[in-house]
């Protein structure tokens, strides 16, 4: 059997932003299917969409209305499974989102709980009958967690009220995401992104959140089970499917939990992807992220941008260049030069690193945050629910740029749901491809080279503390100069981030080696 996913490039569609295909302003299949020739010269070696199922939107497709289907403004069920069979015929995988924790409120369950207090559907979420919100638990993205229905009862929801929590400890809910698994199976999806993996299993005494006890919903050791009878639906079905869970936690040991034989494939390195630009913080993260999965036999994975964060080209033109909700704010100084200059070198780090690795959409083109979208527009319920404090994470979502001198640069016909910035007349697929300089230039050529990196682990090579130097195998090495100064190094260069100085490598630089 093969494990393609341990050293795979999978690159992320967000469905809405890749390409219009039939001209109302938002991406669809069509857009994606007419455009794979790019992730096919890229060098992709699978396709993760965000979710693309019937949803009324109140959180970009997070709030499910129906998992066995496709949302109209995508296009169909049957242009999916043309998709899968498409992408399969130029040697592409396809992984879709799955999001267990909750559905949308306007799910069928959800809606014939809320018809009636004696509906047995309220079983299947989190209901309690009482005159004050059953806890004072926070949500996610902060505000209250609980939402009163009309005839006085209150509901769980840890995301948006439209995003009502399912019980976990209900048989119905288990067999239901298993019958989803092998829906999507049995039309050739080969893998699941599981959506905030860890928050599954509430704890139905609902304690409140008390330091150094077991969090009421946050890694309970049971949501283990779920994923192990996952795995085995998995593991019934030809060919090699693979599940990534989305696990947020700051102990590594609790994060391996998910990674052990029978669970999870993979899960994703979200400290890595939040570490600032800084080699001790990024040194500390590799060398953990190894030492967690080596033992298990598990595949790391690395990622330097998503749908939820700072484009890495603005994150990295920042004073403080690492990411976190909390410190996510329009309007501070950024340096777009400085930012794409470590932005390639941080392409070049991530992707020799031994493992998996994941690119954004648009990631390849070198765009940046776009931070300029008129109030008006905003659409992400991150902008609404923080009082218009936190501008939401529309900036790193904007249509991509294809190609022409004007918006919406090839989209599509009509005007793209989110406005893209005029500068982005130079960042197009079609400029990019006819240079060699490019940031799109790199990434191909990276994701080129990448397929004759050694296997194996990592070994670290002696070098200033601020420069991160490794190599794989005896014939590879990967040198990342994060100090003031440029430094000497050895071996044929294969490619590097940027121009090299007179056989020095100049700062905010990484450079590939054939030694």
């Amino acid at each position: 059997m093969s494990t393609w996913w341990r050293d795979a490039v999978i690159y992320q569609v967000y469905p809405r932003s890749f390409a219009d295909g039939n001209g109302d302003g938002i991406g669809d299949l069509a857009g994606v299917r007419a455009h794979l020739d790019h992730l096919v010269d890229l060098g992709v070696d699978a396709i993760w969409f965000s979710p693309w199922y019937p949803s009324p939107q109140a959180d970009a497709g997070y709030d499910v209305a129906d998992y066995r289907n496709i949302e109209p403004i995508f296009g169909t069920l049957a242009e999916a499974e043309t998709l899968i069979s498409e992408a399969h015929a130029h040697g592409i995988k396809i992984i879709i989102d799955i999001v267990p924790n909750h559905v949308s409120s306007a799910h069928p369950w959800f809606q014939a709980a809320l018809a009636s207090p004696d509906a047995p559907e309220r079983e299947l979420f989190w209901f309690r009958t009482s005159k004050e919100r059953p806890t004072d638990w926070e949500g996610e993205f902060g505000g209250t967690t609980w939402t009163q229905t009309e005839d006085g009862a209150w509901y769980l929801h840890l995301f948006d009220k439209a995003q009502p929590d399912l019980n976990w400890n209900h048989p119905r809910v288990r067999e239901e995401h298993l019958d989803i698994l092998r829906f999507w199976l049995d039309r050739g999806v080969d893998g699941f992104r599981v959506d905030s993996a860890a928050l599954l299993i509430k704890d139905p005494a609902l304690p409140p959140v008390v330091d150094g006890e077991p969090h009421p919903f946050h890694d309970r050791d049971e949501v283990h089970e779920v994923y192990r009878e996952w795995r085995r639906v998995i593991d019934s079905y030809e060919g090699d499917r693979t599940l990534i869970g989305e696990v947020w936690l700051p102990s590594p040991e609790r994060f391996a939990r998910y990674l052990r034989p029978d669970e999870m494939h993979s899960a994703f390195n979200l400290d890595f992807l939040c570490s600032p630009w800084d080699p001790a913080r990024l040194r500390e993260v590799i060398e953990d992220t190894i030492r967690v999965h080596e033992p298990l036999g598990a595949v790391a994975t690395w990622v330097i941008s998503n749908h939820d964060v700072t484009r890495p080209v603005t994150r990295y033109g920042r004073e403080e260049t690492g990411f976190s909700f909390a410190a996510k704010r329009e309007g501070t100084p950024t340096d777009l030069r400085l930012g794409t200059v470590r932005a390639r070198a941080a392409a070049l780090l991530s992707l020799a690193l031994p493992g998996a690795a994941y690119v954004y959409q648009g990631e390849e083109l070198g765009l940046e945050e776009n931070e300029d979208i008129p109030p008006e527009l905003r659409q992400d319920p991150m902008w609404h629910r923080s009082g218009h404090r936190d501008p939401g994470r529309d900036g790193c979502r904007v249509p991509l740029p294809w190609s022409g001198e004007e918006p919406p640069f090839g989209f599509g016909a009509g005007a793209p749901w989110l406005p893209q910035p005029r500068a982005w007349k130079d960042r197009t697929v079609a400029v990019q491809q006819a240079d060699p300089a490019s940031m799109l230039s790199l990434y191909r050529s990276a994701l080129s080279y990448r397929r004759s990196i050694p296997a194996g682990s990592l070994a670290w090579i002696d070098s200033d503390p601020d420069v991160l130097a490794f190599q794989r195998g005896d014939g590879f090495a990967c040198i990342a100069n994060l100090s003031a100064a440029a430094v000497p190094f050895t071996g044929t260069v294969l490619l590097a981030s940027g121009p090299l100085d007179d056989g020095l490598l100049p700062p905010d630089t990484t450079v590939w080696l054939a030694l």
